[in-house]
């Protein structure tokens, strides 16, 4: 009986993560025929097909699904094994390295000032920063690649621990020759009409940014799907939207004034802030230092 190998574990589930072989050929920095081979060799040792082939694009068997969150686990096992021995056998003085991975907009918020403060009172730490979307940032959590996650809205996902720490107010944002010169509106009405600009709802998840926008927006409100903000930001800078944003993603947009944020009475946006991590995974003690630092810096932090 063949055994599945470490190598043919991480390529299948880099495929899983990025939706397809080329783009986890580019992260495993691996000839995509690499890649390819490693799913043939796993394939053919479980017997069974994981994979759905159409063209470029590719979608998990039910085989693939069931495989997915063990391949996970172990992955995530495994590298948390290799941070135990590290900090076991770490001399004083010697660096160590804590990965956090968060949504790049977060790191335009009070998470710095924590970012700042810990790497002051942990002089020999090394953070590996990664930046993602929530899904990435959950990913990269369970499969032990960073040992903390900060994303927006709890993640669904039981092998996952949120921990909330707050949540960030959104404003409208519009391009600044919009004919609505008002800084504040009383209600969402001015905007009947308007193509938005969002984020598509995550599946698997009840709540997400493109749920919220949903919610807001008046039943058949025409909404275009862009899951990127810097995209969002550029399309509206053009004259091709509005869109719902942190202030933080747009600060120098409003300073320049190539965008513009309009309040709305009666619209009390919010995205909750939550820490993730591997509800069973390694409690090691660079992680808990900084969800202290967090604590300290965030002071709607709940255990």
């Amino acid at each position: 009986m063949n055994v599945m190998t470490m190598d043919e574990v991480v390529a299948f589930v880099a495929v899983a993560e990025n939706g397809g072989f080329t783009e986890a050929s580019r992260v495993l920095n691996l000839s995509q025929p690499a890649v390819s081979r490693r799913i043939r060799e796993l394939e053919r040792s479980l017997g069974a097909s994981l994979y759905e082939r159409t063209g470029r694009r590719v979608r998990l068997t039910a085989a693939g699904r069931a495989l997915l969150p063990y391949a996970e686990t172990v992955l995530a096992t495994v590298r948390d094994a290799e941070r135990a021995v590290r900090e076991e056998v770490a001399r004083p003085g010697e660096t160590r390295t804590f990965g956090l991975a968060l949504v790049g907009t977060l790191a335009d918020s009070h998470i710095v000032d924590a970012l700042r403060a810990f790497e002051s009172r942990f002089g020999d730490v090394f953070v590996e920063l990664t930046t993602a979307t929530s899904r990435q940032v959950s990913a990269l959590v369970r499969t032990g690649e960073a040992s903390l996650g900060l994303r927006y809205f709890p993640d669904a996902d039981r092998r996952l621990e949120s921990i909330p720490l707050g949540a960030e107010r959104l404003v409208v944002v519009v391009p600044a020759a919009h004919p609505i010169t008002a800084e504040r509106l009383p209600d969402l009405g001015a905007l009947r009409g308007e193509r938005w600009l969002g984020f598509s709802p995550e599946r698997g998840q009840p709540d997400s940014f493109g749920h919220l926008l949903d919610r807001l927006l008046p039943a058949g409100a025409p909404v275009t799907r862009i899951d990127s903000l810097t995209a969002q930001k550029r399309l509206v800078q053009a004259g091709l939207g509005v869109a719902l944003m942190p202030p933080g993603s747009v600060r120098e947009e409003l300073r320049i004034g190539s965008l513009r944020a309009v309040e709305i009475d009666g619209v009390d946006a919010r995205l909750p802030v939550v820490a993730v991590r591997r509800g069973r995974g390694h409690r090691g003690a660079l992680t808990e230092a900084f969800l202290e630092v967090l604590r300290e810096h965030t002071p709607e932090l709940r255990e």
